[in-house]
């Protein structure tokens, strides 16, 4: 399925942009009036969307995405899972195409920009081309995956993970939601049961642009982030198990304080993270504790851990160290610990030549930009297992995502979308 960028094969290689495409900019407000147009689908009263996968609101989503890309001339299809896939012919259009999208499926409370943009960005670069009258030698096929979100069906990214291989199409099929209907039953509801016969199989690169749905560009005054990869990710699910005993008459150095062994478990993740940076991240989320009443001493606690780094030999320290002081704390303590791993997903290494053709494009913009890690994951990580992948970042107001008041600016909005398309030109060629 995959497609390497070979440094074998000349027509594979990133060549600049003829003169002609250098100077050529996308039209940002017909890039914004799209983002606002399709976030009136599943729009909410505090500004944002809730556009859940495999929804009625997806279905109009998907009808509005593909009136566009059918508006430009495009070759629509969807595969067995529901992704989207709307096809520019190349000049040798045999030839594996150039993919970009992202996904428009949303959180319940989500934002207008998280994965919309990228599929929209995708949608504006064809409508450039299209203006001017500008053919690749390769095909460009825009892509919109399927529940990148995972809110309403389990596992996120689970359109791009069943195209990489990732995730079985049964399962991912078989999974139901909290009423317990299947992702399979609600994608025939919805009428997106494709054709995997219709759909493209490898592609010669991909490339996806999205907000950061972080701090850091903001923080830093850069517009474009070149994302070289994503950071891997362990987790954990941990129950610290103590005697629940009266507050008042059970006495301090008598005590199996699950809470107590619990709040270690807090500072050494804490502790671990902070000794691996810049890309350590550790993370206690979740958090119960029983019977949770203000006069028991807790008896058990049971809580997250969420490992992430950009190395694979790191991330192992971080889960070694991390298993040490366990022991150090049953060691020290009565208290009983049991750990069960729930996530492990390596980090992501973004393809050089993908990477270089964003850093390309943005050095074209004259746009300020920096590399950088992305802490999430993105249908790209699935996918940059089994083709050439890269991504595109731009600033996210406070770093918020996920969430109603997420808000990207017209002007970034627009210099991610002009990055995409002169990097979608370095990748598919361009004649003089």
């Amino acid at each position: 399925m995959t497609s390497a960028l070979s440094d074998q094969d000349p027509s594979r290689r990133i060549n600049p942009a003829p003169h002609s495409t250098q100077s050529l900019d996308v039209d940002g407000e017909r890039l914004w009036q799209t983002l606002m147009e399709l976030a009136e689908i599943g729009g909410t009263p505090r500004g944002g969307c809730n556009r859940q996968a495999l929804t009625e609101l997806d279905r109009q989503g998907r009808e509005l995405l593909i009136r566009w890309c059918e508006a430009e001339g495009l070759e629509v299809r969807f595969d067995a899972i529901g992704n989207i896939f709307a096809r520019r012919a190349g000049r040798e259009d045999s030839a594996d195409p150039i993919v970009i999208g992202s996904h428009i499926d949303t959180q319940p409370t989500g934002g207008k920009y998280d994965g919309c943009f990228g599929v929209l960005a995708a949608l504006e670069v064809i409508r450039t081309l299209n203006a001017g009258g500008i053919e690749t030698e390769r095909p460009i096929e825009l892509v919109s995956w399927t529940n990148e979100e995972g809110c309403r069906f389990a596992p996120c990214m689970m359109g791009s993970g069943v195209f990489a291989g990732q995730v079985a199409l049964e399962d991912a099929l078989s999974r139901t939601d909290a009423d317990g209907v299947t992702a399979g039953e609600a994608l025939k509801a919805i009428g997106y049961v494709g054709d995997n016969t219709a759909c493209p199989t490898r592609f010669a690169g991909y490339l996806e642009a999205h907000i950061e749905q972080g701090p850091i560009l903001e923080d830093t005054g850069d517009t474009i982030g070149v994302v070289t990869g994503a950071l891997g990710l362990k987790w954990f699910d941990v129950t610290i198990t103590g005697m629940a005993a009266h507050s008042g008459s059970t006495p301090m150095h008598l005590r199996q304080d699950a809470l107590l062994g619990a709040t270690r478990i807090v500072e050494a993740v804490n502790r671990i993270a902070q000794s691996h940076q810049p890309d350590g991240r550790g993370t206690v989320g979740a958090f119960q504790l029983l019977p949770n009443s203000r006069n028991v001493i807790p008896g058990q606690v049971i809580l997250s851990v969420d490992f992430r780094h950009s190395e694979s030999e790191v991330l192992e320290t971080m889960v070694a160290e991390f298993r040490r002081a366990l022991d150090e704390i049953v060691g020290d303590s009565a208290l009983g610990i049991d750990v069960t791993p729930t996530a492990d997903y390596p980090p992501q290494h973004f393809h050089p030549e993908c990477i270089a053709a964003v850093r390309q494009g943005a050095l074209a913009g004259g746009y300020a930009h920096r590399d950088i890690v992305s802490g999430a994951g993105h249908d790209a990580v699935f996918i940059g297992d089994i083709a050439p992948a890269a991504m595109i970042f731009i600033p996210c107001e406070k770093g918020i995502s996920h969430n109603e008041a997420e808000y990207a600016t017209p002007e970034d909005i627009t210099a991610g979308a002009n990055v995409l398309l002169h990097a979608t030109l370095s990748l598919a060629g361009v004649g003089e």
